[in-house]
């Protein structure tokens, strides 16, 4: 083959693994966005209880937490692109059986393998995105791949709310084949070759186990601390027991899934990972009760919902680049600080949450929420990839995108348990509204959420602030 051929053919390639990943990277918050807008609707389909319900959001997010750091190291070990399209395969189809579910617990059951397969494409589709393209290019495509990012959280709710009144609720997971099936499509046919950094290493098991079994002890223990008081306190001990042993086993072994060691010897590294574990523990929730508030309690139509919930992302979306460039000048710590107290202060603001307060109030919280955590991520972003050598890149992204998920499904998890405590048993939705038994019970646990929301996000400003000044503590 010529020298211009394999050039030809090296541009394709490019072109198809920047499609791919920024395709995988936007389809997922996407879908997160989009069903936290049709879950109220689903809700009244199935008749579901209020845990039953915070269950539709955060099924996906459990097995996406428990599979993305194991699928990782599976992906360096056996090859990037296999996993990529066995995991492409899995979220397509379990979306399809999504959208033909006939109950609640179907539809949760098929929620748990998109999740799954969410993990498989999510870390695999960067990867493949870094092994192909040079260093000289990545930042580049990297920032298109944020940009992805944070296009599918701001189109989430229009669209999402637009599909599910006027084409219905299924038409939503629906959406998830032809784009899946165009990823897979590109990859199989267009994307030539393989990629398994570690290959030859060794997977460790027994480490993979444990890790995969602390997360659900943990966000499955703690809704049934309220009734099942010994079922609870026996799974989030042993959840707790399994984060411990995993944190000593980690640092004993030579080939570990998770570099544990970084937490101890870099402080940068450390608390700015802590600092995003909070931030989305804090965060992520808001969109799923906020749809809940704005159909179930002031009686707007899920499209109506998803206009009103755009703001949010769409301020990250125009403060991200900016907030990336202004850490490359001053400090990260600062900016993402001051991130951080914006976010503080917009999750304070709901804690006033009633059943009339004025739609200019919610959309300006938004805002603030938006711009704290536009001025947030892309700093601490940066902060933890800066702490590091370039021969830790991988590590350090891999970490930082599990530092998300399980503060996501966290988030959601206090919910639940918020759910559990307050609403219980109680009749949740009938005719497609809140019961009127739910109806002040469900408001008392968006105001305890928001409560405990603000307490952890107030802890994050000193998270941030603890990581110290970049020029003083250098990189590892």
């Amino acid at each position: 083959m010529s020298s211009r051929a394999q050039m030809s053919e090296s541009a394709e390639a490019k072109r198809v693994a920047l499609f791919v990943a920024a395709l995988s990277s936007f389809l997922a918050p996407f879908m997160i966005s989009a069903v936290n807008i049709a879950i109220p609707v689903i809700a009244g389909r199935f008749k579901a209880s209020a845990v039953q319900v915070s269950w539709f959001a955060n099924a996906y997010l459990l097995t996406t937490s428990m599979f993305l750091v194991p699928f990782g190291r599976i992906a360096d070990l056996y090859g990037r692109k296999k996993v990529f399209i066995y995991g492409m395969v899995v979220y397509t189809s379990s979306s399809l059986i999504a959208a033909m579910a006939n109950s609640g617990l179907m539809l949760i059951a098929a929620r748990l393998v998109e999740g799954t397969g969410a993990a498989m494409i999510v870390g695999t589709g960067i990867a493949i995105l870094t092994s192909i393209f040079p260093p000289e290019d990545r930042g580049r495509v990297l920032g298109i791949n944020v940009a992805a990012v944070y296009l599918g959280l701001s189109l989430g709710p229009f669209i999402g709310g637009f599909m599910t009144d006027f084409l219905g609720w299924r038409s939503v997971f629906l959406l998830n084949v032809p784009l899946g099936s165009t990823a897979l499509a590109m990859v199989i046919w267009k994307l030539k070759g393989e990629w398994a950094g570690a290959r030859g290493e060794s997977f460790d098991i027994p480490g993979a186990v444990i890790y995969m079994l602390m997360l659900p002890a943990l966000i499955y223990g703690l809704p049934n601390l309220p009734e099942e008081h010994l079922l609870g306190a026996v799974l989030v001990g042993a959840g707790v027991l399994g984060v411990a042993a995993f944190i000593w086993r980690q640092s004993r072994i030579e080939q570990p899934l998770l570099d544990v060691k970084l937490f101890r010897h870099n402080t940068v590294f450390a608390f700015s990972n802590l600092a995003a574990l909070i931030n989305y523990s804090a965060t992520f929730a808001v969109g799923f009760l906020l749809s809940l508030y704005l159909q179930f309690t002031q009686g707007h139509s899920a499209f109506v919902a998803g206009i009103l919930l755009v703001p949010q992302p769409a301020v990250m979306t125009i403060l991200s680049p900016f907030a990336g460039r202004l850490s490359d000048r001053m400090e990260p710590i600062i900016v993402a600080s001051v991130g951080m107290a914006l976010t503080t202060l917009g999750l304070f603001l709901f804690i006033f949450l009633g059943e009339d307060t004025s739609m200019l109030y919610i959309v300006f919280d938004l805002v603030i929420l938006g711009a704290g955590f536009g001025l947030f991520s892309s700093p601490n972003t940066n902060a933890v990839m800066s702490s590091v050598k370039p021969r830790l890149y991988g590590v350090a992204s891999g970490t930082l995108g599990t530092m998300r998920t399980i503060g996501q499904s966290m988030s959601l998890g206090i919910v639940t348990l918020m759910f559990a405590i307050y609403i219980g048993s109680t009749e949740f939705v009938s005719g497609g509204a809140l019961t009127a038994a739910a109806e002040p019970l469900f408001l008392k646990s968006v105001r305890i959420s928001f409560v405990i929301f603000t307490f952890l996000c107030f802890g994050g400003i000193f998270a941030s602030m603890a990581r110290g000044r970049m020029r003083e503590d250098g990189t590892e």
